[in-house]
């Protein structure tokens, strides 16, 4: 029996190459050797974003369909969409009962968003709650693994102190999720910032050939290089850091070098990205406008996907509710 992994995406936008560089692509590798549950957490969406729902439908429309353009395939792994599966807010509301207060209010996250998205009210119980379904969504399938970087590994901490706390007052039911630490590079947005929608300095998997076209060509270099003849420092340049994941080592080096002698000018080093770029996003592009022409076959991958989930979810809440000692 393969060993169980489970992660997520929420339905708050479109998906972009940090998306696919950071998560996704290393989502297909792990199909391929474990047991591997992937979904789109449209519920979790409404922890920041319930005042204005108007665009989770096609969000995670758009999402499914990137998650088989990148390569997802749903006979190797399980693909659902979290509000089919109720069984995760049941056992949300069950493991509310057991949690002190004080764990969700020191999770790194409960601060900092609340900073960052100042001008939303997020003083509520969904909102505080947040990492208590994310447990629930992790734990009822008794994943083993949740792939992460380094620096998310706190955020899965409380999951695994919430299953112990359960397993100790009920019965031994749920392993403690561990990271599967993956090394997630940093992606660049246009701007030099890390690649985000809020930024808006995203290059999405639905943009078209040349609206990514456009937005390597106006990104920023090093402010230095005022002249094709200016020697420049590869390593302030956004352009540069990009190279550094879609580029071959020779190209790295050859656009490095040339950045420093001024051997060669801003315009031809984006050219060289825009190409490898489109190298990677055109099998993307294909399979994209493959699915979007067939709209039942989205629906049968999400349908084979929930029956799939529902078993297991299905058979843990049993376990769930027998040891509690409901009837």
């Amino acid at each position: 029996m393969k060993e169980r992994v489970l992660s997520g995406m929420q339905s708050s936008g479109k998906l972009h190459l940090g998306n696919l560089v950071g998560a996704l692509s290393n989502w297909v590798r792990l199909q391929d050797t474990y047991d591997c549950y992937y979904f789109i957490a449209d519920w979790h969406s409404l922890t920041t974003g319930y005042a204005d729902t108007s665009g989770i439908k096609e969000s995670t429309k758009d999402i499914l369909i990137n998650f088989l353009a990148a390569g997802l395939d749903p006979e190797k792994c399980t693909l659902f969409i979290q509000s089919r599966i109720p069984e995760h807010a049941e056992l949300h509301l069950l493991l509310s009962m057991i949690t002190p207060l004080g764990w969700l209010e020191r999770v790194p996250t409960y601060k900092e968003k609340q900073q960052e998205l100042k001008e939303r009210d997020l003083s509520t119980y969904g909102f505080l709650g947040y990492p208590l379904l994310q447990t629930a969504d992790i734990i009822i399938y008794r994943a083993k693994y949740v792939p992460v970087g380094i620096d998310q590994v706190p955020h899965l901490e409380i999951s695994r102190e919430v299953a112990r706390r359960f397993n100790y007052l009920y019965k031994e039911i749920f392993p403690e999720p561990e990271a599967l630490l993956t090394e997630f590079p940093k992606v660049v947005g246009t701007d030099g910032r890390k690649m985000s929608k809020s930024y808006d300095n995203a290059i999405y998997l639905s943009d078209t050939p040349q609206e990514v076209e456009q937005k390597i060509r106006t990104m920023v270099t090093d402010p230095a290089r005022v002249k094709k003849t200016d020697p420049g420092d590869p390593e302030l340049s956004p352009v540069y850091q990009l190279h550094k994941i879609f580029s071959s080592k020779e190209e790295v080096e050859q656009v490095a070098d040339g950045c420093r002698t001024a051997g060669i000018g801003c315009i031809e080093c984006k050219k060289i990205l825009i190409k490898n770029v489109f190298r990677v996003m055109e099998p993307i592009w294909a399979k994209r406008q493959e699915l979007l022409n067939s709209p039942d076959t989205l629906h049968e991958i999400v349908e084979q996907g929930t029956d799939k989930a529902k078993k297991v979810v299905r058979e843990t809440m049993h376990l769930v509710r027998e040891a509690i000692g409901l009837f």
